[in-house]
């Protein structure tokens, strides 16, 4: 693994511990070059999804991608990285039991958005007003009294 401070290959383990419920594993690393210290995760791949998106162009599934937009929708909630990522783990075994291995881009916003309503109201509201696209304000009040 080279470090990514000096792009030394000469890198150490230090430490490593499970993570994401037991599907990863992380390591805290160090450069013997510059003693530059970081962090790498280790993690199996679940399945080889495809998303197939409203168009019906179809591209491979990208969970960083998926994740990022979850932890934004999170940004500033009591919410932890942890509950996210053991979560968007069981999404995508229950995913992956199709067994084209094709998930409709639909099919995954409305799983996050459920995912996300059990966790935090906030974040449901944030991350559904993005998905859902609303176009006015009414359209957002309907959604928000559905919770209420």
């Amino acid at each position: 693994m080279k470090c990514s401070s000096c792009q030394s290959d000469q890198t150490k383990v230090i430490d490593s511990r499970l993570s994401d419920g037991g599907t990863s594993i992380r390591r805290r690393r160090e450069c013997e070059d510059c003693e530059f210290r970081f962090t790498t995760f280790e993690r199996y791949q679940t399945v080889n999804l495809t998303v197939r998106k409203k168009d019906g162009v179809t591209e491979p599934y990208d969970r960083e991608k998926l994740e990022k937009g979850i932890l934004i929708a999170c940004g500033k909630r009591p919410v932890s990285v942890e509950s996210i990522r053991e979560k968007l783990t069981e999404l995508e075994e229950k995913w992956g039991r199709d067994k084209n291995k094709v998930v409709e881009s639909k099919k995954i916003g409305e799983d996050v958005v459920e995912m996300l309503r059990e966790i935090d109201d906030i974040a449901f509201i944030r991350f559904a007003s993005v998905y859902k696209q609303f176009k006015d304000v009414e359209s957002f009040k309907k959604e928000l009294e559905k919770i209420l």
